[in-house]
C-alpha cells in the first residue's frame, strides 16, 4: 500500500513538472480564473445600464420638458436633444438604441382628452437593452403623462400591501452572480480539459509507452492524474474566489469558503475521471476539443447554473440528475448565495461521490483496455 501511494505521488508530481512546461496551458488557467470571471461579472449586465437615448421635441411644451427630464442615470444616459432629421443618421451609426419622438400639438391632445401617438425608435441589433428598455419607457411616459394630468403625483392605495425583502442578493448585481458562476463553471470546464490533455499529451509524446513498461497499475497512473490536475484548479478556484471575486469585485460569499472547497474537490473527482474517460474516446487533441463541446456545454447549459432547473422539462431535470455539474451547481450556490453548510448539502455530496465513483470506475475499465491495445 505504502508503494502504491509513493507511485501515485511521484506520477502526480510529473504530471505538475509537464503542465509547468506547458505555457499555453498555465495561460488558459490564468486566464481562465483571473480575466474570464471579471469579463462575466461585469461586461454583460442583465438590466438596463446607461442606454444611450436621443429625444426629437417637436412640442416644446411643459409636458414634453417633464417626458426628457424622466430619463437619467443610471438605467439611461442623459437623453441628447436632436431634430428630427437626425435620427436616421444617429440610429444607422448606433449612436443611439433608443429615440423618443414627441410630436408637435402633444400637450394640447392630451388636454383635450385625445390620444396622441408618442413615436419610440428602437435598435433591435442590442437586443437585452431594446427588450427592457422598451418596457421602460413606456413606464416613464405613462406615468409622467398620468401625473400632469392629475397635476400632483397621485399616491395609489392599495387594500393589500406588498412588502418585498429581497435576500442574498438585495440590490439585484448582477456581479454576484455572474462572478461565482463563472467560478463554478470553470472549474467543470478547466478540470476536464487538463486531465483529457495530459492523458493525449502522454499518448502522443509517446511516455505512456514508458508508464507501460514501469511498475506501476493503470489505477495509480489515473489517480496520479485526478489528484494532481483536481489540486492545480482547486487551488486556482481558491485563488480566484478570494482574491477576484471578495477582493476585485467586491462580492460578499455568505457561506464557508472551506465547505465549498470540500465539496469542489468531490466534484473534482468526478470531473476528472470523466476528462479521463473522453481522453480515451479521442484520439488527438483536435478530436478530443470537438467531443469536450458536446459533452461540456449540455453540463453547462442544463446543470441550474444558467437557467432554474424547474424551468426546464421534466425529462431533462431527470437525465441530468446523472450529471456531476447538477448536484455541484446546487450545492455551491446553497454554500456561496445562501451561507449553507454541510448539514445542508450533505445529499449532493453523497450524489456527487456517487456519480464520480462510477465515472472512476468506467474511466478506469477503459484506460485499462486502451493501454492493453497499445501493448
Amino acid at each position: 500500500m505504502g508503494i502504491a501511494i509513493r507511485h501515485v505521488y511521484r506520477l502526480g508530481i510529473k504530471e505538475l513538472w509537464s503542465l509547468w512546461r506547458d505555457p499555453m496551458m498555465l495561460v488558459l488557467i490564468a486566464y481562465t480564473f483571473t480575466v474570464s470571471i471579471y469579463v462575466a461579472a461585469t461586461a454583460m449586465p442583465e438590466s438596463l445600464h446607461n442606454a444611450p437615448i436621443a429625444i426629437v421635441d417637436e412640442d416644446g411644451s411643459p409636458l414634453s420638458a417633464r417626458i426628457v427630464a424622466s430619463f437619467h442615470e443610471p438605467h439611461f444616459l442623459p437623453p441628447a436633444m436632436i431634430t428630427l432629421n437626425e435620427v436616421d443618421r444617429g440610429m444607422d451609426s448606433g449612436a443611439y438604441t433608443f429615440v423618443l419622438d414627441i410630436p408637435p400639438d402633444f400637450q394640447r391632445d392630451v388636454l383635450a382628452g385625445k390620444s396622441p401617438r408618442i413615436q419610440l425608435n428602437v435598435d433591435a441589433t442590442r437586443m437585452s437593452q431594446a427588450f427592457t428598455g422598451n418596457v421602460y419607457i413606456q413606464q416613464i411616459v405613462d406615468g409622467e403623462v398620468n401625473e400632469f394630468l392629475a397635476r400632483h403625483r397621485v399616491a395609489t392605495s392599495l387594500p393589500a400591501e406588498l412588502t418585498l425583502r429581497m435576500r442574498f442578493n438585495p440590490n439585484l448585481e448582477h456581479a454576484w452572480f455572474g462572478s461565482l458562476m463563472e467560478i463554478i463553471n470553470n472549474v467543470t470546464m478547466l478540470s476536464i480539459i487538463l486531465t483529457g490533455a495530459a492523458l493525449i499529451r502522454e499518448r502522443e509524446h509517446g511516455t505512456i509507452e514508458h508508464l507501460l513498461v514501469m511498475p506501476v497499475t493503470p489505477s495509480e497512473i489515473m489517480l496520479a492524474k485526478v489528484w494532481s490536475m483536481g489540486l492545480v484548479v482547486a487551488l486556482a478556484a481558491l485563488i480566484a474566489l478570494v482574491f477576484v471575486v471578495q477582493g476585485a469585485l467586491r462580492v460578499p460569499v455568505q457561506g464557508s469558503v472551506a465547505v465549498f472547497m470540500a465539496v469542489a474537490c468531490l466534484h473534482l473527482f468526478a470531473t476528472t475521471s470523466m476528462g479521463i474517460f473522453l481522453a480515451t474516446v479521442a484520439r488527438s487533441m483536435p478530436q478530443f476539443g470537438m467531443l469536450l463541446v458536446l459533452v461540456l456545454l449540455p453540463l453547462q447549459l442544463l446543470s441550474g447554473g444558467t437557467t432554474p432547473r424547474e424551468s426546464m422539462p421534466m425529462l431533462v431535470q431527470q437525465v441530468m440528475l446523472a450529471a456531476p455539474t447538477t448536484h455541484f451547481v446546487m450545492a455551491a450556490q446553497a454554500i456561496l448565495y445562501r451561507g449553507a453548510g454541510f448539514a445542508v448539502v450533505w445529499p449532493q455530496c453523497l450524489a456527487i461521490l456517487a456519480i464520480g465513483a462510477a465515472l472512476f470506475s468506467a474511466s478506469l475499465a477503459r484506460f485499462r483496455r486502451t493501454i492493453s491495445l497499445m501493448a
